[in-house]
């Protein structure tokens, strides 16, 4: 089934620009539960929208919507949709998964135990927001350069990562009270990237972060000792995306060479590549620009599909066992891509600052690949081989065979 176009949002306010950047969507972001929806609304703005969307919100919707999420939009009655006025270009975003404790008022003034935005801006700062009032909390100085991309530790320890133009990441503990000395927010500065770093990712079981830059390697990274764990050589062009499936067995980087690599993040062994061979039918290759240019790679909630975004004006999906992807869509100018938290629709950002939102296939997870995810979510690659068990058995929860 192909993706279909359910809504499209478009910046609400005439764009300024400078040489750094025009007006483009560089990031889109689900809260981890699924309730809001931010997105970098072209420059220096972020539109906090809470989830669903009112029908009058969108530019075009498709009839599968219904009344049913008009519906539960109004049934929460509080959430409104707000906007962060943030003073420089946005680039990053992404939420904690620190969620407000039930019986609790979403305050954030102690121990942060509410839902937090963190935006990455084009000066080098990172501003924290609480997203149920809109309120600024605090800024995070440190990067000299543009903030590319931030990633949130999945486990609500408020650990945040930061990959900057100025060729670092930076490891930020938001839990911390940054007034004082021995209270300072910043916990690491990670080097080892010589060119600007494009994309963070922390894996769901926090024990590792993978970077990439405008290099063709991606680095990977422990964050218990916040030192090197490998470099990942195979691209032939620059890397500019990566992600980690949701048992943290796998890690896929996008690169400008038009592939994506399935990697186990435990060897360091490739264990696939999936390559954008142009469709003719869809595009216009009459440029000589290399058109399929990957620009965002992500996995789907269960982990069974993958969703790119290429220069060749299509967003794909891909099942996981196969090497051919199992649906296209074609979309113009689009920068990155994720899933719903809960599956069955993508989000895209595209070069002129829009949002789509796409319908993504729905699969109910077979008990095989259920007892496979259960067991990766504890165990690493090397305690699947020490396992008595058959070898084949090894080589699917290991991701050999598919």
């Amino acid at each position: 089934e192909e993706p279909v176009l359910l809504a499209e949002l478009k910046p609400g306010r005439p764009q300024r620009y400078d040489w750094k950047s025009s007006c483009e969507t560089w990031s889109v972001a689900f809260s981890p539960d699924g309730a809001w929806f931010a997105w970098s609304q072209g420059h220096c703005v972020v539109k906090l929208i809470p989830w669903p969307l009112e029908e009058a919100e969108l530019c075009k919707a498709s009839e599968r919507k219904g009344r049913g999420g008009k519906a539960e939009a109004r049934s929460r009655g509080a959430a409104k949709e707000k906007t962060l006025e943030c003073g420089q270009i946005v680039w990053g975003l992404a939420f904690s998964a620190c969620p407000v404790a039930e019986g609790t008022e979403p305050s954030c003034a102690v121990g942060l135990p509410c839902l937090i935005l963190a935006t990455g801006l084009n000066d080098g700062q990172i501003k924290v927001w609480e997203v149920q009032t809109g309120h600024l909390l605090f800024s995070l100085l440190g990067h000299q350069d543009v903030v590319r991309d931030l990633s949130f530790a999945p486990n609500g320890s408020l650990i945040l990562v930061s990959a900057s133009r100025d060729k670092t990441l930076r490891v930020w503990d938001l839990s911390r009270d940054g007034r004082s000395v021995w209270g300072r927010r910043q916990v690491q500065v990670l080097s080892g990237h010589v060119q600007w770093v494009y994309c963070c990712s922390i894996s769901p079981d926090c024990s590792m972060l993978c970077s990439v830059a405008g290099e063709k390697s991606a680095l990977l990274w422990s964050m218990r000792s916040y030192t090197l764990i490998r470099r990942l050589e195979g691209h032939q062009s620059s890397v500019v995306s990566c992600d980690f499936s949701p048992d943290s067995a796998l890690l896929v980087t996008a690169s400008y060479d038009a592939c994506v690599i399935m990697w186990d993040p435990y060897t360091g062994e490739q264990l696939r590549t999936l390559r954008h061979v142009p469709l003719h039918s869809a595009v216009d290759y009459s440029s000589e620009v290399h058109t399929s240019s990957l620009r965002s790679v992500c996995f789907s909630p269960e982990g069974l599909y993958l969703a790119t975004v290429a220069d060749d004006r299509l967003l794909r999906i891909w099942a996981l066992e196969l090497r051919s992807p199992v649906a296209f869509a074609p979309m113009t100018n689009g920068l990155c891509c994720m899933y719903f938290p809960h599956g069955g629709f993508i989000a895209t950002g595209t070069r002129d600052g829009h949002v789509q939102f796409w319908t993504a296939p729905r699969v109910l997870s077979s008990l095989k690949h259920l007892c496979r995810k259960a067991l990766r979510t504890f165990l690493t690659t090397y305690q699947v081989l020490a396992l008595p068990i058959p070898r084949k058995l090894k080589e699917f929860l290991t991701y050999r065979t598919f």
